[in-house]
């Protein structure tokens, strides 16, 4: 493998062409499919609600969205009625992935090119993701179309404490003890943003006696620098769409997994899922969702992806035996349940 996990197989191949039109109208309608959610929009075209002209009268910006997404395709203009269309619906169903590129990265990808030269770079006093954006848009995923695999995974699997690592706003966890009674959870994640969301979502839901959320870097908490009270309750980890992050250091990669297991010492099984660098590029098909933002954002963060092939050794290698593996909604990603041996 080369120096950035580039498999040998993409070099020389290419997808079909995106033409200058559905470029720059994907990237408008991408930033209208994030504002209307931002306006609570989006989840009642996802309901397939009627939009009437009359509610938005007073507002010129509203209606030109509202106008924007017909011309998406999103609604249908039916004389004062905005009727939202099954691609519309569609959408919805999928608008994480836009509160994930617009909301988390739109300042990563907008940079990109200056982050590229070196004029910028990718940290906390200049170019950075928004967090909270990036964790909503994970629990927005994670609510359509992570879910329900999620939850039948879980259904062969007894625990009485789990932790979430990279638990963004903690609904994930939250929902994962709501559904059994007697067991409790925490939820560990480096944004402050997205830990006081989660604090009072927990609250709100009146879980605050059986699920904790805690601002920390999980690799401090891997290498015995922040000492959590639980952990030595804990007989299952999750964690999804973290490990590529905490892979990133070459010099620690062999260590990471181990280190979990010393971490969580009465852990008998992991439930991992993440997004994997892809094998190949199918030169004769549209790239799929998602993928290409993935890997670009993190080439302008400098944190390496792998292939699915490293993350079984990394897993084997660290003496996990891999009982189940299942394909996990986004395109690319893999869900591994993996036993103490």
């Amino acid at each position: 493998m080369n120096k950035y996990d580039i498999p040998e197989q993409w070099h020389g191949q290419a997808s079909t062409p995106i033409a200058p039109a559905d470029a720059y109208n994907g990237y408008i309608a991408a930033n209208v499919i994030f504002a209307l959610d931002r306006l609570g929009l989006m989840e009642r075209i996802g309901r397939g609600d009627r939009l009437y002209t009359e509610d938005y009268a007073d507002n010129g910006r509203a209606l030109a969205l509202l106008r924007a997404a017909t011309c998406c395709g999103y609604l249908k203009a039916d004389d004062d009625v905005y009727i939202p269309t099954e691609a519309g619906r569609e959408i919805a169903r999928s608008r994480g992935y836009f509160t994930w590129a617009v909301g988390g990265y739109n300042e990563v990808f907008g940079n990109a090119g200056q982050l590229t030269d070196g004029l910028r770079h990718y940290d906390p006093s200049d170019i950075h993701r928004d967090e909270a954006m990036v964790a909503l848009g994970s629990a927005q995923c994670d609510q359509a179309m992570f879910a329900a695999l999620l939850d039948e995974v879980l259904d062969d699997i007894e625990f009485g404490t789990i932790a979430d690592l990279g638990s963004g706003n903690s609904a994930r966890v939250s929902r994962v003890v709501s559904q059994r009674p007697g067991t409790r959870g925490m939820g560990i994640d480096i944004s402050e943003p997205a830990t006081l969301m989660a604090r009072r979502d927990i609250a709100a839901a009146g879980l605050q006696d059986r699920v904790q959320a805690v601002q920390a870097d999980v690799l401090d908490v891997l290498d015995r620098q922040r000492q959590l009270e639980i952990t030595g309750e804990v007989d299952t980890v999750m964690s999804f769409f973290l490990l590529h992050d905490l892979l990133a250091n070459p010099r620690t990669r062999a260590d990471i997994m181990p280190r979990m297991r010393e971490a969580f010492p009465n852990a008998r099984r992991f439930v991992l899922g993440d997004t994997m660098l892809r094998d190949r590029i199918d030169h004769e098909s549209m790239q799929p969702i998602f993928s290409v933002g993935f890997e670009l954002a993190h080439a302008m963060m400098g944190i390496p992806l792998h292939t699915k092939a490293t993350y079984d050794r990394i897993f084997t290698d660290a003496g996990l035996r891999i009982a189940r593996v299942e394909p996990f909604a986004t395109p690319h990603s893999w869900l591994y349940v993996l036993d103490v041996v």
